[in-house]
């Protein structure tokens, strides 16, 4: 191995083999290099691996079981003919120093200074494991007949005591001898569990993007399905709120439609009508609507005019003529009324009843006739009255 590595074939013009014999001796230096430097001292340098775990006493940590250290070797006695060393390291956490060797009586390392053992042995006969042989029993086995026959005996009443836990070994083995099928098991549980965790794990995401939450979920259980089942929402306003917030609405809404119309003409007809709907609605309830209020300006013609003068003037037949100088009792209708406004209406009866009605003076108007005119003559704001009024006959001034 050390020809391939290409060291030390240079050899100088003064090297004698007769003298020096080796380059190493030509340098006056140890093959091992520094790990020889304390050689003098019977101490040579080793890389040196804990044995088994330890803790330190200097900065009590723990040190595992193969940890490797730079050691420092050294014979301190014999057992036997066996040489006991001694070993000596610096803590790589620290600055302590910790010293082994070796115990050839136990085949084990014991701790000189510097650290603690961590205590993991145990007896093979109490842990009923299989004890190793002794030198002396092995020659006794061999030359003693009497004990090689009671050691069998104890041998066999040991196996006997053991037979149950074997047999219950070898049927727990036995169950798994079909390393397919049990994989196969194994695989498919994993599936479904799998598969189970997945649908669970994507309800919980819509759950979450539905409540807009970004807390992770637990798992559901019974008890949380039974609580659920139990809650009841309410909304905040009750029912008599709602129908109360409803009718306000119902109430403060327009009468028509908001909704532009195709002409303009329509447009204006729609705004002439909402403003008769507000001004009905602000009027009172006792007070009668008339013309003006409707906001109708009717104008007659001149030829109108004079017919219905000359239509007050002439007498009907069946009443009294009354002179043009007693019209102070005759009620003025208005001038704005047409003619059926005007009269008052009579009442119609048998045509034998009309000679005693002309032939029965006139009695002047007083309250209660005024009252019972006013009721039977229709008003123009009232309901069977119409709101359309005729400008057939109407000129422009």
């Amino acid at each position: 191995m050390g020809e391939r590595k290409g060291t030390n074939k240079y050899y100088p013009p003064d090297f004698n083999p007769e003298k020096h014999g080796s380059l190493n001796r030509y340098h006056n230096s140890h093959p091992l290099r520094e790990r020889a430097r304390k050689l003098s001292q019977g101490i040579l340098i080793i890389r040196f691996e804990m044995p088994y775990n330890i803790w330190c006493d200097g900065c009590k940590n723990h040190i595992g079981m193969g940890v490797r250290y730079n050691a420092e070797k050294k014979k301190v006695g014999n057992y036997y003919t066996t040489p006991i060393y001694r070993f000596r390291m610096k803590c790589h956490l620290c600055v302590n120093y910790i010293e082994m060797q070796t115990d050839p009586a136990n085949c084990d390392y014991v701790i000189v200074s510097g650290a603690q053992r961590k205590e993991e042995r145990w007896d093979m006969e109490d842990n009923e494991q299989v004890l190793t042989t002794e030198h002396e029993k092995k020659q006794k086995l061999e030359t003693d007949a009497m004990f090689r026959l009671e050691h069998g005996e104890a041998d066999r009443s040991t196996l006997k005591k053991a037979l149950p836990t074997l047999s219950h070994i070898q049927e727990a083995q036995s169950a798994w001898k079909d390393d397919f099928a049990l994989n196969s098991m194994l695989r498919k549980r994993f599936r479904e569990k799998k598969k189970a965790m997945q649908e669970e794990e994507e309800r919980d995401q819509a759950l979450q993007a539905k409540a807009s939450l970004a807390i992770p979920l637990v798992p559901e259980t019974e008890d949380d399905r039974k609580l659920a089942a139990l809650l009841k929402f309410h909304t905040l306003d009750s029912y008599e709120d709602k129908q109360k917030l409803k009718r306000t609405e119902i109430i403060s809404r327009s009468w028509f439609s908001s909704t532009p119309g195709p002409r303009a003409g329509s447009s204006k007809a729609g705004s002439v009508l909402k403003k008769l709907a507000q001004n009905r609605r602000c009027a009172p309830v006792g007070s009668p609507i008339t013309v003006e209020d409707l906001g109708i300006v009717r104008r007659r013609s001149r030829e109108a005019l004079e017919s219905l003068r000359l239509a007050a003037e002439t007498p009907k037949p069946g009443e009294p003529w009354v002179p043009e100088g007693n019209t102070q009792d005759r009620p003025a209708s208005p001038p704005d009324c047409s003619p059926e406004t005007a009269e008052t209406p009579r009442s119609r009866g048998p045509p034998g009843q009309a000679g005693k009605r002309q032939d029965r003076p006139r009695s002047p108007p007083g309250p209660s006739q005024e009252a019972a005119a006013s009721r039977d003559t229709p008003h123009p704001g009232t309901l069977s009255s119409s709101l359309v009024a005729d400008y057939s006959d109407s000129e422009s001034e």
